[in-house]
């Protein structure tokens, strides 16, 4: 008879509650253990407005809400078809470990809990999960099992799909070229004989006759291809095909929310800005934000000066591309005098993330810069704040993470372009090529 395979043991460092408050649901049948260190760790977060604060705050309370006066010696169980789940006190250095490690930190005794537990259970697979890439190249050197939280990782298969959305058609009948060229309401699909296409999938098609080529993008509300013109925002205009799919979705009233990945210089927030200018009376207010306020609040803290001027220095990529669109007007004409009014009156004003939480967004354009930078729960607390009126723009290059527990396969810009790809309001565009200068495209692409 087949021995049965006893479940597994996963240890969970900090970083992965921080990330996902609610990461002990996600192991299946397998057992967590929380090293005492851990729950020290998350007493330093509680306290903040900002997202690794609630998570911290949250974790708690869950667990809270599982113990229900009941003692942790034997584990309790975190749900029907789940393990239990324990709070390890902590554990002596073994000798290996002091031979190595002279530090006593937080990270170490985490390493010596796995240790310990490791040696505890030799019939059972005792796992330490971080997404701290160093503690893991110890644990490995220590002989211990070391994994990354793999919950909300995207594939890598699926992340190059997103960095080529765009679909080309080639060889169509010159009779379909004719009516994309000069009908607004596109062919049906059927015409071009594509079946089970996503929402707003984009298209460059050419036709028999290789000088006619045009743009266009599936409406699944009518089932047709319908042609993408170029267009102007706030007198900037595309300079590739990508930016003109940009900017046809940014001023699309239809699609509420949109991703726009990209290396420097590919004029994800150029575009995005613009597009707000250009419809800025359609809406109450233009905000810009950058997860960098909320991710290093505990650094700002210490800037001089109030509130307004510790923002300063994150005001500056947002006054880099209002330069650029008030170069394309007279510094008297009426576009660029309006620039200066909305700063002015703070119908355009940057606002850090740490302050969204709570707060319902209505009739409001929102361009988060740096996607990046956040986590998938961050994206989604971002968009939950979206009230009726609102339009959602998320900006960032995948492959350029300041954060050091995200990369290009959990970050949550990547995780809005895997979840939310063929939604009827949604829409993913990857700027290829850049646009601010040679210089910046030859550094994007060999440095």
């Amino acid at each position: 008879m087949k021995k049965k395979k006893l479940p597994k043991i996963f240890v969970l460092d900090t970083n992965v509650i921080l990330h996902d408050f609610r990461a002990i649901h996600n192991f299946q049948e397998n057992d967590i253990v929380i090293p005492i260190a851990v729950i020290e760790e998350l007493d330093k977060f509680k306290k903040g407005n900002d997202t690794l604060s609630f998570n911290a705050r949250e974790f708690v309370r869950e667990m809270d809400k599982i113990t229900d006066n009941q003692l942790f010696d034997n584990g309790i169980p975190i749900g029907k078809n789940k393990g239990i789940v324990k709070i390890e006190l902590g554990h002596p250095f073994s000798e290996k470990m002091a031979e190595s490690l002279f530090e006593d930190t937080q990270d170490h005794r985490i390493l010596a809990s796995t240790e310990w537990l490791t040696e505890k259970n030799p019939d059972r697979t005792v796992v330490l999960v971080t997404k701290d890439i160093n503690l893991r190249m110890k644990a490995k050197a220590l002989h211990l099992l070391a994994q990354d939280y793999l919950t909300d990782k995207i594939t890598e298969e699926r992340v190059e799909n997103i960095m080529k959305e765009v679909i080309h058609l080639d060889n169509v009948s010159e009779d379909i070229m004719q009516k994309l060229f000069y009908i607004n309401d596109g062919v049906p699909a059927s015409e071009l004989k594509l079946k089970n296409i996503p929402a707003n999938q984009l298209y460059i098609i050419t036709g028999e006759k290789k000088e006619s080529r045009v743009l266009a993008r599936y409406n699944s509300s009518t089932r047709s291809i319908i042609p993408v013109r170029k267009q102007k925002a706030y007198g900037i205009e595309s300079r590739n095909d990508e930016q003109t799919f940009a900017i046809d979705a940014l001023l699309n009233p239809d699609i509420k929310l949109i991703s726009l990945t990209g290396t420097a210089g590919t004029g994800k927030t150029l575009l995005a800005l613009a597009a707000a200018m250009a419809q800025e009376q359609s809406f109450d207010q233009v905000l810009l934000s950058r997860p960098v306020i909320p991710l290093k609040n505990q650094e700002m803290g210490f800037l001089p000066g109030d509130v307004k001027e510790k923002l300063g220095p994150y005001m500056l990529p947002l006054f880099d591309n209002l330069a650029v669109i008030k170069r394309t007007f007279k510094s008297t004409s009426r576009e660029a005098v309006r620039v200066e009014e909305m700063l002015k009156n703070e119908k355009l004003l940057i606002s850090p993330l740490a302050y969204i939480r709570g707060r319902s967004l209505s009739n409001t354009f929102f361009i988060i810069d740096e996607a990046q930078n956040l986590t998938p729960h961050e994206v989604k607390t971002i968009i939950t704040r979206a009230g009726e009126g609102t339009k959602l723009v998320f900006t960032g290059d995948i492959h350029q993470i300041d954060s050091p527990y995200l990369d290009i396969h959990s970050n949550g810009l990547t995780h809005l372009g895997e979840k939310l790809y063929g939604q009827e309001i949604f829409c993913h565009i990857n700027l290829t090529k850049g646009e601010r200068s040679q210089l910046s495209e030859l550094a994007g692409k060999l440095l």
